[in-house]
């Protein structure tokens, strides 16, 4: 009988430091891509102004490129659960740059929706690589490694808004797209080199504090699950109001008169909408990571309950406050802080009900109600065109958060316990 050294036994239940290393490059990848959604906004006017197709025509290249961002996710986790990251991600920053360099000559509108086209499916590729890829190498703390990943998307836009912006007044909105698209498609295809998948053993075992899956589904088995469903309709939910901020921050800041206010913040002097979109960006890639560490140690209905009540709390507090400078700046940045953290939250209890076999696909299934909830982003103009106003739209917002906090305790919670254990 042999028997190991305890010596040996703690070095292979220790999680191997090079997962570390994949999250980083994860991280880094997601930030290449996070202009192409954070970013639109600044392109918005500028376009209208070039071409007067209006903006409600222009924001549909949003909405084609959320969608190819993704629907296609699923198909993508398909080929990474089987042929590794690698590959999947190469392809993604190939397209990205391709998109954007057709948007800085795109002179029709069915041009701009192709570019959106490209830019969606490039950013799904990335995008539902890395959160898979960070699902499977971190079961023990799903949710701040997800959140982590996700946050390189939701604020690796800060950094480089403001550039953004002033290459767009200085040589032309045409120049940004062509040189910040080629710039960071090239870094995604150099990154992916580094990508793997964890091999058996490579991985520590799930957080026993949490409830957790007792097998794993595969997509098909999991698209037959009422919690699936019940998750959809959640993620749908909190997705349309905060897809509706980040599409429209811009036009909101010009209509309530705000855009070019000038407001000192920490020393600087800047604009009022430049201003709220570094901060915004900064607190949505914080929330993230914050609020999927806070649910590894309290759970993530739990978590989803506080979050999304002060999500509801945020959109109505803007509409009703956010007139002045530093008021709008303050509640705008809670909105992005209270509804980015959903990218972090979903794929985690996604994993953590379905396992980390088919993480890849079946976070990408979920992942597809972004998608849906883009469609709503229009409407969103729509209501205000009618009512002369954004009131109702936020009114709407919150009442939809407030909506899914509830779900996420009444509901979700003693649905999940019926099919998974606690540890």
């Amino acid at each position: 009988m042999t028997v190991q050294s305890p010596i040996v036994e703690t070095q292979a239940a220790r999680p191997p430091a090079q997962r570390w290393g994949q999250l980083i490059t994860g991280v880094l990848c997601m930030v290449m891509i996070a202009n192409l959604q954070y970013g639109w906004t600044l392109f918005v006017n500028p376009i209208n102004q070039k071409y007067h197709w209006g903006t409600a025509a222009i924001q549909v290249a949003f909405s084609i490129f959320i969608a190819t961002e993704t629907w296609l996710v699923p198909i993508e986790g398909w080929f990474v659960d089987r042929f590794g990251p690698r590959i999947v991600v190469a392809l993604g920053g190939l397209f990205v740059a391709c998109a954007w360099t057709l948007n800085s000559f795109a002179s029709s509108l069915w041009q701009l929706y192709v570019a959106a086209a490209l830019s969606g499916i490039g950013a799904g590729a990335v995008y539902g690589t890395c959160v898979g890829n960070a699902l499977k190498w971190f079961p023990d703390l799903r949710g701040l490694a997800a959140g982590l990943t996700a946050a390189g998307f939701g604020a690796g836009t800060a950094a480089t808004v403001v550039p953004i912006r002033e290459v767009i007044l200085a040589h032309g909105y045409q120049s940004a797209f062509l040189w910040f698209g080629l710039g960071q498609g090239l870094i995604v295809v150099l990154l992916s080199r580094l990508l793997r998948a964890p091999q058996p053993g490579d991985t520590p075992k799930p957080a026993a504090r949490l409830t957790h899956s007792l097998r794993d589904y595969a997509p098909f088995e999991m698209l037959r699950s009422p919690v699936f469903w019940l998750l959809y309709l959640m993620f749908v939910m909190v997705a349309a109001s905060g897809l509706m901020a980040t599409a429209q921050v811009a036009p909101i800041a010009r209509d309530f008169g705000l855009a070019d206010k000038s407001v000192d913040m920490f020393f600087v002097t800047a604009t009022t909408l430049s201003a709220a979109l570094v901060i915004d960006n900064i607190l949505n890639g914080l929330a993230r990571p914050f609020f999927g560490w806070v649910s590894d140690i309290i759970g993530r209905e739990n978590t989803m309950a506080i979050v999304f009540t002060l999500g509801a709390c945020a959109y109505w507090s803007l509409s009703a406050f956010g007139h002045a400078p530093y008021m709008f700046i303050l509640f705008a940045g809670l909105i992005f802080f209270t509804w980015g953290e959903i990218f972090s939250l979903f794929p985690a209890i996604a994993t953590d009900t379905y396992g980390s076999k088919f993480a890849t696909a079946n976070a990408g299934l979920l992942y597809t109600a972004k998608g849906t909830a883009v469609w709503v982003v229009p409407v969103a103009s729509l209501i205000k065109n009618y009512t002369g106003t954004w009131h109702w739209v936020f009114v709407i917002s919150s009442i939809m958060n407030l909506t899914v906090a509830l779900l996420a305790l009444f509901v979700l919670k003693p649905m999940r316990r019926r099919i998974t254990k606690q540890g």
